[in-house]
């Protein structure tokens, strides 16, 4: 399959040397082993529903802001958003896998079951892969279980129009995931990292303490000399670090969503 040319950046992956969120078994996208194969043309984010946070880069944070918290997570102070008041709970993803309107879907959550992964013939280029445990992967040769559309990954030993648009995707990720680490680690690189925990209210009254992430300290911020400043601004890292620093705004919001999803259940 086609090749990016970003340099490789794997996004956090779930621990130690496991894959990345959501992704069990990526594979190299080729028409002789995946010619077959599509991807059903319905949204359809279960994948997702134990994922209370998720790894954002700085471009989508201003869209990010307004519905999650933004903080920073791991060793590498990796920036996610909090979509949930619990382990392994999406509040925003429906039992039927439809995401919670209004709400913004990260670009990780969209990109999936595609994925670059650098490619062990070549070092330093990155191909295309998809997840084959992904239930929207399916064998257009097998009936369908049900009337979705199929696209096609390929025609012939040509990539098709979904194909090319999944790598233009992911390969506009990697560039973005770059240069979010790069702002993060200048921003590390000045002491504006700090600890820090969340004590969470729902409502009825019980209370959830949520720990083991890092936010960036304001006052150490508000401390920075003027060189400083200027070297994160020229950086472009003061979008990233606003952004942030706007989204703890949206605790309120997860506490409503918290809410919302309590109220559901009660329902049904």
């Amino acid at each position: 399959m086609a090749e990016g040319d970003a340099k490789t950046g794997t996004p956090p992956a779930t621990g130690g040397d496991a894959l990345p969120l959501f992704y069990s078994r990526p594979e190299a996208l080729n028409p002789a082993r995946h010619g077959s194969l599509g991807l059903t043309a319905r949204s359809d984010f279960s994948f997702a529903r134990r994922a209370h946070a998720i790894p954002v880069v700085a471009s989508e944070m201003p869209a990010a802001m307004r519905s999650y918290p933004i903080v920073f997570i791991g060793a590498a102070k990796a920036p996610v958003i909090i979509a949930g008041v619990r382990q392994d709970e999406n509040l925003f993803v429906d039992p039927d896998g439809k995401w919670s309107a209004p709400h913004y879907i990260p670009a990780y959550v969209r990109r999936y079951p595609f994925i670059l992964a650098e490619d062990p013939s070549s070092a330093g280029r990155l191909t295309l892969c998809v997840d084959r445990a992904s239930e929207r992967v399916v064998d257009q040769l097998a009936a369908p279980s049900r009337d979705d559309k199929v696209l096609p990954f390929f025609s012939g030993n040509e990539a098709t129009e979904a194909t090319k648009q999944a790598l233009a995707f992911c390969n506009q990720f990697q560039i973005d995931f770059r240069a979010t680490r790069e702002m993060v680690d200048k921003i590390d690189a000045h002491g504006l990292f700090a600890p820090r925990q969340s004590k969470v209210t729902l409502e009825g009254g019980e209370v959830l303490n949520l720990t083991d992430f890092q936010v960036i300290d304001e006052a150490a911020f508000n401390k920075l000399s003027d060189a400083a400043f200027l070297d994160l601004r020229k950086s472009g890292a003061l979008s990233l670090l606003y952004c942030h620093l706007a989204s703890t705004n949206s605790w309120t919001s997860l506490v409503h969503q918290a809410s919302v999803r309590k109220a559901e259940g009660a329902g049904s």
